[in-house]
């Protein structure tokens, strides 16, 4: 978290829960704003959420940044069991939640109260995502998820599993077992199943598109172009 000198906007809020409100926490009160970026490892994410706080902070914005497998409560315990390759689907969905609603509380909801200009590199919809490719309930998903703020902004930066091949293999040299979704038996090929199981998110975002209305920017372009684009439809939330 890092302070500059005045803390994003203090104009009326009009913030609001998907689902149920958290007790004690009115939505009117948070001031601030949450943008989100989503996408797979390799689109591009946490360059572009790294570039946007620089920005926003040379702008005099106060910003926060959140992710996935972050929270204090859930983040050592949640790295370890998936290390192991052990998660059954209801386990690492409930892990997830947990690491989530602990960021939601603790960080997120303060950071709005306070004005503060919230990235999250990666939000609920990833982990809906990833629990409805894995064949769980979509009603209770979205119950679980219903205690989430609906975002100012939600960026998915869009990319061909093959694309995005290259990228994992320049950084990693290796691809992840549960990126490619390898518990999933697609393949046991780890580069098949890396595709089909990144063609089964992308198609699963673009249904979820409709009911939360993101933004798709197209992330096969320079870093320069993308940083470009992006605050280009920041300034539309932040002025």
């Amino acid at each position: 978290m890092a302070a500059k000198r005045n803390s994003g906007s203090k104009s009326k809020s009009n913030k609001r829960f998907l689902g149920y409100e958290l007790p004690g926490v009115k939505a009117s009160e948070l001031t601030g704003k949450l943008i989100v970026i989503e996408g797979a490892d390799g689109s591009g994410r946490s360059t572009q959420i790294k570039l946007l706080v620089d920005w926003l902070e040379a702008k005099g914005y106060a910003t926060t940044q959140v992710g996935l497998k972050r929270s204090n409560l859930a983040s050592e315990e949640l790295e370890r069991a998936k290390n192991g390759n052990i998660l059954n689907r209801t386990t690492l969905s409930l892990f997830y939640a947990t690491d989530f609603a602990d960021q939601l509380e603790n960080i997120i909801i303060p950071s709005l109260r306070a004005g503060f200009i919230v990235l999250a590199d990666r939000y609920i919809y990833t982990l809906m995502a990833r629990d409805l490719v894995r064949g769980l309930d979509n009603k209770w998903v979205h119950n679980l998820y219903s205690i989430a703020l609906k975002p100012d902004a939600v960026f998915y930066l869009k990319l061909s599993p093959e694309k995005l091949i290259q990228r994992n293999f320049m950084k990693n040299h290796t691809l992840d077992y549960w990126e490619s979704g390898m518990d999933l038996g697609l393949s046991k090929d780890m580069f098949d199943s890396f595709v089909q199981y990144q063609k089964l998110l992308s198609d699963k975002f673009d249904e979820m598109r409709k009911s939360f209305d993101f933004t798709i920017v197209d992330s096969d372009q320079s870093v320069d172009s993308l940083h470009q684009e992006l605050r280009n439809h920041t300034k539309k939330i932040i002025n």
